[in-house]
């Protein structure tokens, strides 16, 4: 009896101390937790030196955010997820992020090829937002993602016609063309071809490229028929792109060089020397008119000077950061919240937030008002496919450096040149 009294006893003790712990874990916030973020990139492959930086930037953000009281009442922490860059490793890799590490959100991918198959198969039947800083194919503008898919990189259907309109101002009126085989090689090659002869403008010849070759001779051997003294090269600054350069020097078959921000990489004019590559001219997404840049890169600069001013830094910073507002306004990270919760930091309208703000914009949530976030990269602003608006740079390797020699916007469908 004694025995059974005792056990009688224990067991409404357990009962009574069980009930506490599950009231006082009702009491608390039930998002104590924190949050996580996932972020897909090409960490191998044909990107793998620039995504050396894009990680940095995402985890500059993760720490401000960290340093000045955190998420959801927790910390904020960063997976990270490797594309390769490739189409079927972006879908596994996003498939881990989604349904292993449950990750509230997607910073990525980079590579168009695979942020479209994450998106497709992954993220988007899952309900998650992706917010990529480095995809810039058309396509993704018009998939159908029930307002998942997000970017702070503008689509090639405006730097391609900004390309062919600064090229052709600049006096050249005929090129060769090779883009690399894949999504974001085709977008952007069709749209500065059709743009740059509707100009006037001659393409010689024309021709896709497939990436990780050790020599594009045949290729260009081709391509030089039509005469052309510029080459316009579409592709990635650690495979194609340097080869198809260095190969066109050896051969004396084209003088200058054209192309996207891709070929905007030092470890590129490193290896085949700056001097080399006088008179280079390149398009570049920029943030014109925008103290957010400088606030970002004064406080990147104490935090990693290298990545400084790197492709894409300041765009994955932006996703990073407004990916974590989202959360904190949806006030959990219930994934449709946190998508709807984008919508409304992005949209022009309320309270500035700048760079590493995240104690201005935790209370203004708290006090029930409206923010809009100011970007790094320029204004964020999403329109209703989800692309940010269109701000470009036309450069030129002069005098072995890069110097801006124009500088325009994509409005209303045309490329219009500043002032």
């Amino acid at each position: 009896m004694s025995r059974v009294h005792r056990n009688g006893r224990l067991g409404i003790g357990i009962s009574l101390v069980a009930g506490a712990a599950l009231a006082a874990l009702a009491a608390a916030p039930a998002h104590a937790e924190g949050a996580k973020i996932g972020l897909l990139g090409g960490l191998t492959g044909p990107i793998a030196q620039p995504m050396v930086h894009i990680v940095k930037a995402a985890e500059f953000a993760i720490k401000q955010v960290n340093d000045q009281g955190g998420i959801l009442g927790g910390k904020l922490s960063l997976v990270l997820a490797d594309s390769k860059c490739d189409a079927q490793s972006g879908q596994a890799a996003a498939n881990k992020l989604v349904n292993v590490d449950n990750i509230t959100g997607i910073v990525g991918a980079m590579c168009s090829g695979a942020t479209i198959s994450a998106a497709n198969a992954v993220a988007v039947p899952a309900g998650v937002v992706m917010i990529s800083p480095a995809s810039t194919s058309p396509a993704i503008t018009n998939l159908e993602d029930k307002d998942f898919v997000f970017r702070t990189a503008p689509t090639d259907a405006a730097q391609g016609q900004v390309l062919a309109q600064a090229l052709f101002n600049q006096g050249v009126k005929k090129v060769a063309l090779t883009y690399v085989n894949n999504d974001y090689g085709k977008g952007l090659a069709n749209h500065f071809s059709t743009k740059f002869k509707a100009l006037g403008g001659i393409i010689a010849g024309e021709q896709a490229h497939e990436d990780k070759k050790s020599s594009y001779r045949s290729e260009l051997a081709t391509l030089s028929k039509g005469g052309a003294d510029s080459l316009v090269v579409i592709g990635y600054p650690q495979s194609s792109a340097p080869i198809i350069i260095r190969q066109s020097l050896e051969g004396g078959l084209f003088k200058k060089f054209v192309g996207p921000e891709a070929i905007f990489d030092k470890s590129l004019w490193t290896a085949i020397g700056i001097k080399n590559l006088e008179g280079m001219l390149y398009t570049r997404p920029s943030s014109p008119d925008n103290p957010a840049a400088a606030v970002f890169e004064a406080a990147f600069k104490a935090f990693n000077e290298k990545a400084v001013g790197q492709l894409f830094t300041s765009q994955t910073y932006d996703a990073t950061f407004m990916l974590a507002i989202a959360i904190q306004k949806a006030g959990s990270t219930d994934r449709a919240k946190v998508r709807d919760a984008l919508r409304s930091i992005a949209n022009g309208k309320g309270e500035k937030i700048q760079p590493g703000e995240w104690k201005k914009a935790v209370a203004l949530i708290k006090a029930g008002k409206e923010i809009d976030y100011a970007g790094a990269s320029g204004s964020v602003d999403f329109d209703s496919k989800g692309d940010p608006l269109a701000f470009y740079n036309f450069w030129q390797i002069k005098d072995g450096k890069p110097a801006v020699i124009s500088s325009w916007k994509f409005e209303s469908g045309n490329p219009v040149q500043m002032k």
